[in-house]
């Protein structure tokens, strides 16, 4: 701290804050046009004069620092002839209609006006210096109206310094100046992914949305896409969602929103949203009532055998709707016959870091990313699937951070790589163990940590035999010098952070791929402490939270086993019934086993497996033949076509309730607008059902009575209350209402009963399906910016459909000149499973022999050409590797 004088009066500062900064914390007005709390002072506006005693002149107080016994004036005479003159070239090349700006009463230009002041007089006798330029309005969230524009550069510095995307700049010189993309493009044309972080940050009117509606309330809660959970406040007029802005005192985002999260509310309101019951009488859907609704379900589901019955929970719903779906289906129906998408996405991840460390979780925080040394991110598409830690990446990077990037693909986070490694598809543990191959070969690794809190060493390092360099480089197609200097810069410039995702996974050895990461981490020392450790970085809101309730065959709230007795025993006794003993059938399991007629029923609740299940063609045989189907979801999806009965769900801006984020985050959901029609609760409904089978225990009132019943159950939740997280959420485990939750796992001890850490020997196993010369191309799946999952909200927003409406196949183009195929024609691509119509997009981002394809897009079911091929331990389908052919339509 240090002491200054700000106009006569006395006060104790932060030594590394500037003059402004510091009037500002003390509530002492100085004007300003160009600052902004996070970006760098750049001092354009000239605005912020002062003068200070014993110098000459005055200074901007937005980029000079405070200093002991400083004495500061931030008015006289001259300041004031400074900042009219300032002012008045400004508006004189400033548009003048108030009254009808978007920004009337909330611009910054008309409080430093009122401020300051402006000679009518004067100002008539300036000449304007800019011609007319008129409006961007490309983009569908936003315009730019270059007429209302004082340069002050802030959406400049915040497309750099925030979102490090670069699309907007100073365009053209002297008086011709203006705010442009590259090449003066329109705003869509150009690089610019729509976050709307620099309108929200303009301080006059020449950035505004184009949704003009001022809300009435707002409410805070969480938001509905990607793992990261970031906090929000949803503006709500009447009964609709109008706008959303980021919540600046989250810790997870700090106000920052993507696209979807600023945006991607609309499908809330959409009129196509289900407001009634329907029953599928005589092949065509009726409206019905929940009475009617109810009855029919009650007698189907209380006909069965526990084993011809199953459940699809949901990543998409709160914890406490988990919860208690996954009860009704245990003490209710009889059955661990219940999972849900996480099976498709990190079961490889539970199942491959309980073994190694005991927890199958994030072992750190978001927060702590910009304070990592390194950041090896491999199989993760982290700006566009999980944009928040993208940014987190990209402002750890500013402070010195090294990155290295492994994907088949070229990704945008290359861009910011020290090191890109671009791997053959399917050859992540040849490329992990040669790195750490040559870790151990130049004595890199962490013989402390090895020796006091690891089991294992000596197999897994008679393992490592099969993979020298000229191995690895052979297999992985990664030059062996990349391979070195990536080992080196990870094993040595630590905390080294590792992140994955899906690109490691959705493998059929995707249990061994996760095992080669944790190896990599112990190996080096890199766990146990801040800004290191595993992060896998789970795709959907509350894919998390839906593991943690128990959304999976094996396992009950909390990660118990269901074939541990005493655990069996402990939940008996809480809900009040006998259990089953054995763990349940996987999501892919349960659609063979409909196939094959053994399972008759399906409750499915806010899952579209139909485009997003490996082999799609299959799970619509097993669809058609199944006995009694109920869906239960916001919208009519493409899955919920072949149900019997539809049940209209309440979206997450209808409800109260959790989600668990990607780094083991509770945080609270909250209810702002009121459902459409008769639609309810997905908690409320499995609660009726249970209640009209006559089951006990499903007699809830609300959402704290479920986490109440939570706490009593699964210990990792145990100090977790809606009353504690009321501002802020936990992380788990948090056992007890006075532990403070757990910012980081695994800093003394494992989660493995031993409580060491195991290292284990891997060999290298070849995806299931290469190419070869019928089907040469390898087909590999990958994420968009602007859709989730399988579009059923994002393609109700009309903006993002605009933004990315149509599936395109990504191919190189040496594989484009050599299959005689021209950018943006329409081909047909074939596996040995199906086929798909679709519009080809030649870039350089997938290799020679690689070919790229999302899953969001109905009219392009990608998912009925991958093969479901299994990891045997986790049971997920290998969707990121199997060939193809591309023929010419």
């Amino acid at each position: 701290m240090v002491n200054i004088n700000i106009n006569g009066k006395k006060f104790a500062v932060n030594i590394d804050q500037t003059i402004l900064e510091a009037a500002i914390e003390n509530n002492i007005y100085i004007p300003a046009l160009c600052h902004h709390p996070d970006l760098i002072p750049s001092g354009n506006c000239r605005m912020c004069m002062v003068e200070i005693e014993g110098r000459r002149g005055q200074i901007i107080a937005c980029k000079t620092p405070v200093e002991e016994g400083m004495i500061v004036r931030t008015e006289s005479q001259d300041i004031s002839l400074i900042r009219q003159t300032t002012l008045e070239l400004i508006h004189v090349n400033h548009t003048q209609d108030c009254t009808n700006c978007s920004q009337n009463s909330s611009c910054q230009l008309q409080e430093v006006t009122a401020y300051v002041g402006v000679d009518e007089e004067r100002l008539s006798r300036l000449r304007r210096t800019k011609q007319k330029i008129g409006k961007d309005d490309s983009n569908p969230f936003f315009t730019l109206d270059h007429d209302k524009c004082i340069m002050c550069g802030i959406c400049v510095r915040t497309c750099d310094e925030v979102q490090g995307v670069n699309a907007l700049d100073y365009g053209y010189r002297g008086f011709d100046t203006i705010i442009s993309t590259f090449s003066n493009r329109t705003i869509k044309e150009s690089v610019c992914e729509s976050c709307g972080e620099c309108v929200v940050r303009c301080p006059v009117g020449a950035l505004t949305f184009k949704e003009t509606r001022k809300p009435t309330t707002e409410v805070k809660t969480v938001c509905t896409y990607c793992g990261v959970g970031c906090n929000m406040y949803l503006g709500v007029r009447g009964n609709e969602i109008v706008s959303a802005r980021g919540d600046r005192d989250s810790i997870v985002n700090k106000g920052r929103l993507c696209v979807k999260g600023r945006f991607g509310f609309e499908f809330v309101n959409h009129d196509e949203r289900l407001k009634v019951p329907l029953i599928k009488k005589n092949g065509t859907f009726v409206e019905s009532t929940w009475e009617e609704a109810f009855s029919i379900i009650v007698e189907k589901f209380s006909s069965l055998e526990s084993k011809q019955f199953a459940s699809l929970t949901s990543a998409k719903v709160t914890n406490e709707d988990n919860y208690v779906i996954q009860k009704f289906a245990r003490a209710v129906m009889g059955t661990n016959n219940i999972d849900h998408c996480a099976r498709l996405c990190h079961a490889p991840t539970v199942a491959g870091l309980v073994q190694s460390l005991g927890s199958g979780a994030m072992t750190n925080s978001i927060d702590e990313f910009t304070d990592s040394q390194t950041i090896f991110s491999i199989g993760s598409n982290t700006t566009a699937a999980h944009p928040i830690i993208g940014l987190h990446f990209k402002e750890a990077k500013r402070k010195g951070a090294k990155i290295i990037v492994a994907n088949p693909k070229e990704i945008d986070l290359c861009r910011f790589a020290d090191v890109f490694m671009q791997q053959y598809p399917g050859t992540d543990v040849v490329l992990l163990m040669g790195m750490m191959k040559v870790i151990l070969d130049e004595n890199l690794q962490d013989e402390e940590f090895i020796k006091a809190r690891t089991e294992g060493y000596d197999e897994f390092v008679d393992s490592l035999v099969d993979f020298d360099l000229e191995t690895t480089e052979k297999i992985t197609g990664v030059p062996k010098e990349k391979i070195i200097e990536a080992a080196r810069i990870y094993a040595t410039n630590k905390p080294s952070s590792l992140v994955y995702a899906m690109g490691i996974t959705q493998h059929s050895h995707g249990t061994d791929n996760v095992l080669a990461t944790s190896n990599l981490a112990m190996l080096t020392g890199n766990i146990g402490k801040e800004s290191a450790g595993i992060n896998p970085l789970r795709g959907q809101n509350n894919v998390q939270g839906a593991c943690d309730m128990g959304g999976l065959p094996d396992v009950y709230p909390g990660y118990q086993k269901v074939d541990k007795p005493w655990v069996k025993e402990k939940f008996e006794e809480h809900w009040e019934t006998k259990l089953d003993p054995k763990a349940g059938l996987t999501h892919t399991e349960i659609f063979d086993e409909i196939e094959k007629g053994n399972i008759k029923a399906l409750y499915q609740v806010g899952e579209n497996p139909i485009l997003s299940e490996a082999d799609s063609n299959h799970v619509k045989r097993a669809l058609d033949n199944l006995d009694f189907f109920v869906v239960q979801d916001i919208f009519m999806t493409e899955s919920s076509r072949y149900a019997d009965i539809v049940l209209p769900a309440a979206s997450f801006a209808e409800k109260d309730g959790t989600f668990t984020n990607t780094e083991r985050r509770v945080q609270r959901v909250r209810k702002a607008v009121t459902s459409p029609g008769d639609a309810k609760c997905d908690w409320w409904i499995a609660s009726e059902i249970a209640r009209r089978m006559g089951a006990k225990g499903f007699d809830y009132n609300s959402p704290s009575d479920i986490m109440n019943e939570i706490n009593k159950v699964a210990p990792i939740y145990g100090g977790i209350t809606f009353e504690r997280i009321e501002n802020e959420g936990l992380q788990w485990p948090c056992p007890t209402t006075d532990h403070p939750g757990t910012k980081f796992l695994h800093s003394e001890k494992f989660t493995r009963p031993n409580g060491l850490g195991k290292l284990f020997p891997l060999t290298y196993k070849a995806s299931v399906e290469l190419p070869d010369s019928e089907y040469p191309l390898l087909l590999t799946t990958d994420r968009s910016l602007y859709h989730y999952h399988t579009s059923t909200m994002t393609r109700r927003v009309k903006g993002l459909e605009i933004l990315d409406g149509e599936e395109l196949l990504k191919v190189n183009s040496e594989d484009a000149q050599q299959m005689n195929i021209k950018n943006g024609e329409y081909v047909t691509v074939r596996s040995r499973r199906g086929d798909v119509k679709v519009k080809v997009l030649i870039t350089h981002i997938v290799p020679k022999g690689v070919a790229s394809l999302t899953f969001h897009f109905h009219e392009t079911p990608t998912n009925e050409l991958t093969i479901c091929a299994l990891d045997p331990v986790a049971k997920i389908p290998e969707t990121k590797v199997c060939s193809i052919k591309v023929e010419k339509m």
